[in-house]
């Protein structure tokens, strides 16, 4: 297995959820086509046409977070839950801070950012878009 990234699917907001994230990580969308623009979906609905069909986020060299838009009618609806998260380790206490208040801002935190019994800095929290992020550093903050 050379990499595993995470694959996030939207009701479509991508777009809008990728802004946060870049704006989280500190980096910018390298590659984005709509279904429109795709050439293996050329009979794409026309409500689907403007939607995104993948984008790609890198975050380090090795871990990029990829989405798309779900659209109504052409694949399966976007059904979140509790059983998945999005872990990120942080360099230092003040990224962490930055990254939860960035990621929880309208949405949820499930458990604030503290010193966890096991020593890591840690907290969780879901944003507005229904993604559950875990945060935290490596050692005690």
């Amino acid at each position: 297995m050379q990499l595993v990234h995470v694959y996030l699917n939207f009701p479509g907001n991508t777009d809008e959820a990728l802004a946060l994230y870049a704006k989280v990580f500190g980096t910018k969308v390298v590659f984005r086509q709509t279904f429109g623009e795709t050439s293996f979906m050329q009979n794409a609905p026309e409500h689907a046409k403007g939607k995104v069909a993948h984008a790609q986020l890198p975050i380090t060299e090795a871990v990029h977070l990829m989405a798309s838009d779900a659209v109504p009618g052409y694949g399966p609806p976007v059904t979140y839950g509790n059983n998945f998260h999005v872990s990120i380790v942080a360099k230092d206490k003040a990224e962490a801070d930055r990254a939860f208040a960035l990621l929880s801002e309208g949405g949820k935190v499930n458990m604030p950012l503290a010193n966890a019994p096991w020593g890591p800095y840690f907290g969780m929290c879901a944003d507005r878009f229904g993604v559950h992020w875990m945060v935290s550093l490596t050692a005690p903050a």
